[in-house]
């Protein structure tokens, strides 16, 4: 009877484990899509910025911005590898 109990409570706690492991990396993902918006310069009384950025700028923040939209891939494969970790613990 105890090796039972033993058993269903390890069941248990594993899924508990994994369904927070899966939660954190798909918190971890969203964080970049929730960052605060940088304000982009002065404006002057009617509403038009005074200094804009500059093409080089423009050109960075575009590549960064890329660099950025391309991470999706990465949350899922690291969600793979931990599930594949998981997995091969158990044998």
């Amino acid at each position: 009877m105890n090796q039972i109990l033993n058993m269903v409570m390890r069941m248990v706690m594993r899924k508990m484990l994994n369904k927070g492991i899966d939660a954190g990396f798909n918190k971890a993902a969203s964080m970049s899509s929730k960052r605060k918006q940088q304000p982009q310069g002065e404006i002057d009384d009617f509403g038009n910025p005074t200094a804009g950025p500059s093409s080089k700028q423009q050109e960075i923040r575009a590549a960064r911005r890329a660099k950025r939209q391309g991470g999706g891939q990465g949350a899922n494969q690291a969600k793979q590898a931990m599930k594949m970790a998981r997995r091969a613990g158990k044998l």
